[in-house]
C-alpha cells in the first residue's frame, strides 16, 4: 500500500512539474542602439513627455525628449510607438516571489528558516529563476522585485532582483540590501483562541527585551576591529550600524511605529516601516524622523472597525500630503501582478497619476537604495522600461507590448498565455466541429 501511495505521489508530482512547462528563455544582452519614438513617456519622476522619444544603448538610457526634434543614425533600431505609453519598469518590494511556488506543497516554500533570530539568512540563494510566476508579472510591467524572507523576529536579508536570468546570480541586482524584522505588537488579541491578555503582554515584553540584548551585542560586535570569534549572525547586522544596509520593520499600529522608531534611534538606525496601516495618523512624526513607509496591499479592508471603509485606498494620498516618502507593496507572491492596479486605485482616490506611478517606481527605488541607477527614465540610468498600449495603472489599459531590462528585449510569453492559447484552440476546434463559425461567435 505504501509503495502504491508513494508511486502515485511521484506520478502526481511529475505531472505537476511537466504540465504546461513554459519554454521561456532569459533575454540576450542588447547588441545595437534602440530608439522608441512617438510615445507618451511617463518618466516616473513626475514628468510626462507627449510625442516623446527614448533611446538606449548597452543597457543604458542615452537620450529622452521631444521626438519631433531628434534624428537617429542608420544603425539604430527604431520602434514606432505612436499612441502608446512608455513607463519605467515597476518594482515590487517586500515579496517572497521566487521563494515559493505552490503554497499547498511544503517542498516549494523556501521563505522561512527555523529559529527567531536569523539576520544571516540570505533570501537570494533560495530564489528560483525557473518559477512560473515572475513571467506573469513581466506581462503587467513588473520587472524588478525585492526578494524577502519571512518568519521569526528577525527573518533575514533581502535582495533586489531583475525578473530575468538563468540563475539567481544572473537575477541579482543589489544583494543583501536590508534586514527584515517583525516588531512585537502591543495590541491585545481578543480572539477566543488567543492566550490571556497578561500572557500576551509578557510575550511582547520578552520579545522586546530579546531585541534590545541582540542589537546591543550586534552593535558591540560591529565595533570590533578583529573579533576573536566570528559570529555570522552579528556580522550580517554590521551594515545596519554603518549605514550600508537598511532595516525593514513590519508593524501596523501608530503606537508601535513610534515605539519602533524610538527604539532603533538609540542604535543610530532609521527603519523603513512595512505595513503601517495606521501610519497616516502620525505623518508629522514620520516626516520629522525621515521614516519611509511601504504600504501593504491597498486592496484590502481597513484595520479598525471604526475606520472609513475606503481608508486603504486613500492612505497613499494622506501620506503624500504629509510629506512622507512611501511605496506600495503586495504581500506574498500570487497577487503581485496586481501591483500597478493598486497604484491606480490610489490615483482614483486622490493621488496624482504620476505620483501614483512613482509609488511603484522611483519612490520604491529610493527606499531600496537603487534610485541612482533605476526607478525613473533619465539619461544614464538603466534601460529598464516597457511599452503599454494603454494606461498601465488601469486594469483595462494595461497591455504590455514590449519590455526591456537593461536594454534586453524580454520574451513576454508566460504559462497563463500558453494555457489560454491551448484551450482557445481546443474550443475553437469544437465550434468548427459543431458547425459554428468562431469568427462570428
Amino acid at each position: 500500500m505504501k509503495k502504491y501511495l508513494f508511486g502515485l505521489l511521484g506520478l502526481l508530482t511529475a505531472s505537476e512539474i511537466s504540465y504546461g512547462q513554459a519554454t521561456i528563455y532569459p533575454a540576450k544582452p542588447q547588441t545595437k542602439p534602440i530608439a522608441i519614438i512617438g510615445a507618451t513617456i511617463h518618466t516616473g519622476n513626475g514628468k510626462v513627455i507627449e510625442n516623446g522619444y527614448i533611446s538606449f544603448e548597452n543597457g543604458k538610457i542615452t537620450g529622452i525628449g521631444d521626438a519631433s526634434v531628434v534624428k537617429f543614425g542608420s544603425g539604430t533600431e527604431m520602434i514606432t510607438a505612436t499612441g502608446k505609453h512608455v513607463y519605467p519598469g515597476f518594482i515590487s518590494p517586500v515579496t517572497n516571489l521566487g521563494l515559493t511556488e505552490i503554497e499547498a506543497i511544503k517542498a516549494t516554500r523556501d521563505f522561512e528558516e527555523v529559529g527567531g533570530m536569523n539576520p544571516h539568512v540570505r533570501s537570494i540563494i533560495a530564489y528560483n529563476t525557473d518559477s512560473k510566476v515572475p513571467n506573469t508579472l513581466r506581462s503587467n510591467g513588473i520587472l524588478m522585485a525585492q526578494i524577502t524572507p519571512q518568519g521569526g523576529l528577525i527573518a533575514g536579508q533581502s535582495t533586489v532582483v531583475e525578473l530575468d536570468g538563468w540563475n539567481w546570480e544572473d537575477a541579482a541586482y543589489k544583494t543583501d540590501i536590508a534586514i527584515h524584522l517583525s516588531w512585537p505588537s502591543s495590541r491585545i488579541s481578543a480572539s477566543p483562541f488567543a492566550p490571556p491578555a497578561e500572557a500576551q503582554r509578557e510575550r511582547a515584553q520578552k520579545a522586546l527585551s530579546d531585541l534590545e540584548d541582540y542589537f546591543s551585542q550586534a552593535q558591540s560586535y560591529s565595533q570590533l576591529a578583529r573579533p576573536d570569534v566570528s559570529n555570522a549572525r552579528f556580522g550580517a547586522m554590521e551594515g545596519l550600524f554603518k549605514g550600508s544596509k537598511r532595516l525593514f520593520v513590519e508593524t501596523e499600529s501608530a503606537k508601535d511605529i513610534i515605539a519602533a522608531v524610538n527604539f532603533f534611534k538609540r542604535f543610530g538606525i532609521k527603519p523603513v516601516i512595512v505595513g503601517g496601516s495606521e501610519s497616516h495618523l502620525i505623518t508629522s512624526f514620520l516626516k520629522e524622523h525621515n521614516i519611509p513607509v511601504i504600504i501593504h496591499e491597498p486592496h484590502s479592508l481597513p484595520a479598525n472597525q471604526e475606520d472609513d471603509v475606503y481608508l486603504p485606498y486613500k492612505q497613499a494620498k494622506i501620506l503624500h500630503d504629509g510629506g512622507v516618502n512611501f511605496a506600495i507593496s503586495v504581500g506574498g507572491y500570487w497577487q503581485q501582478r496586481n501591483l500597478p492596479f493598486m497604484a491606480g486605485t490610489a490615483a482614483a482616490y486622490g493621488l496624482d497619476k504620476e505620483q501614483a506611478l512613482a509609488s511603484i517606481t522611483l519612490n520604491t527605488a529610493k527606499i531600496l537604495g537603487i534610485d541612482k541607477a533605476t526607478g525613473s527614465l533619465e539619461v544614464g540610468k538603466d534601460a529598464t522600461l516597457f511599452i503599454s498600449n494603454g494606461d498601465a495603472l488601469d486594469m483595462i489599459g494595461n497591455d504590455v507590448e514590449l519590455a526591456f531590462i537593461r536594454g534586453k528585449n524580454l520574451d513576454l510569453d508566460n504559462l497563463h498565455k500558453q494555457l489560454f492559447k491551448r484551450y482557445s484552440e481546443k474550443y475553437e476546434d469544437q465550434k468548427e466541429v459543431k458547425g459554428v463559425n468562431p469568427a462570428t461567435h
